[in-house]
């Protein structure tokens, strides 16, 4: 007998993936419909008018119109989650809930990008990368605005506050790594997770380097995030629904995985630091993964700053500024 298909089992629970396109190398972001009093949806896609209308089909197909939302819950600030928000609560006057922290980022999109644009340019030039890819990475990060927009949040949630809908409760959790504002929501009694990009099943969730959010020093975004896949491998869960690609049937397998990949990678980069020297994080990342796509200059550097977090914590390396770029040095 083959295995019971993940998301058919869902859909006995009352929740259907509706994998919306997007613009992005990541592919189409899983949008979930929950059946219940209020119709609710977790996350959006991208704001676009093919994502748009292919999120319209899909909740057609359901047997619903986007006017029948009832609410609408935002897992994080990244576009590809939040850029249909505003267009779908007008529609349907749908309340839309967030996580307390993510609400300014939600409501100040605009502004909250720019400032996102600003540091990120900053970090980019201190940690190795050449003028001309930052120029350009900026660009690119302006052109990928209109993918998003902002919304008004109605409800700030806080961490662990349960939101009661007629025929279930869903535990808002807070899990940050992959961004600052990851919010999961909990189905204790089905044993069921949607995880939106907290943990995926086909990759390891990028923790974005990412501006402090509280003004203080910058958020280790890959130690907090393995100390949130620690708290949700504690976590008694079937099912794990993610924000892209397959469900998750087994998420203490996948959380082992990840959690030895990103060991055996920081082990690789303080060898590589041992045997070469000093080198920036641009640097690193060349060494791992050799020519770097402009696209994917950001994402590189946050994976090896994100390893040398790690590794500074553990005092096997430490950074040393020489005509203001960061290296990182051995200790010892």
């Amino acid at each position: 007998m083959p295995d019971a298909d993940p998301f058919a089992s869902a859909a006995e629970a009352g929740i259907h993936r509706l994998a919306i396109p997007t613009p992005f190398a990541v592919g189409r972001v899983n949008v979930y419909l929950i059946e219940d009093d209020p119709l609710t949806l977790v996350d959006s896609g991208p704001n676009s008018g093919s994502s748009l209308d292919e999120l319209e089909r899909q909740i057609a197909a359901h047997g619903h119109r986007i006017e029948d939302l009832g609410l609408i819950l935002i897992s994080h600030q990244h576009i590809d989650h939040i850029g249909l928000v505003s267009i779908l609560a007008k529609r349907s006057g749908a309340e839309v809930a967030a996580l307390d922290r993510l609400v300014p980022l939600v409501e100040g999109y605009r502004e909250a990008a720019g400032a996102d644009d600003e540091w990120a340019t900053e970090l980019m030039t201190r940690n190795g990368i050449p003028p001309e890819v930052v120029t350009a990475l900026a660009s690119v990060s302006r052109g990928f605005r209109a993918w998003g927009a902002r919304a008004d949040v109605t409800q700030s949630l806080q961490d662990g506050e349960d939101l009661r809908l007629r025929d279930r409760t869903l535990r808002a959790v807070f899990r940050p790594g992959h961004s600052p504002t990851d919010t999961v929501f909990h189905d204790a009694e089905r044993r069921i997770l949607i995880a939106a990009d907290h943990l995926l099943a086909h990759i390891s969730s990028n923790p974005l380097m990412t501006r402090p959010l509280d003004g203080g020093p910058r958020p280790q975004a890959l130690v907090t995030y393995l100390e949130s896949l620690q708290k949700t491998r504690a976590m008694e869960l079937d099912l794990v629904l993610p924000g892209h690609g397959d469900p998750i049937t087994d998420h203490r397998a996948v959380i082992d995985s990840r959690l030895r990949l990103h060991r055996r990678r920081a082990d690789k980069i303080r060898r590589l630091i041992a045997e070469a020297g000093p080198m920036s994080a641009h640097e690193l990342a060349q060494r791992l993964w050799g020519d770097i796509a402009v696209t994917q200059a950001f994402l590189t550097l946050s994976e090896v700053i994100g390893h040398t977090d790690i590794l500074q914590n553990e005092g096997s390396v430490r950074e040393v500024e020489v005509d203001g770029v960061v290296r990182f040095e051995a200790v010892g």
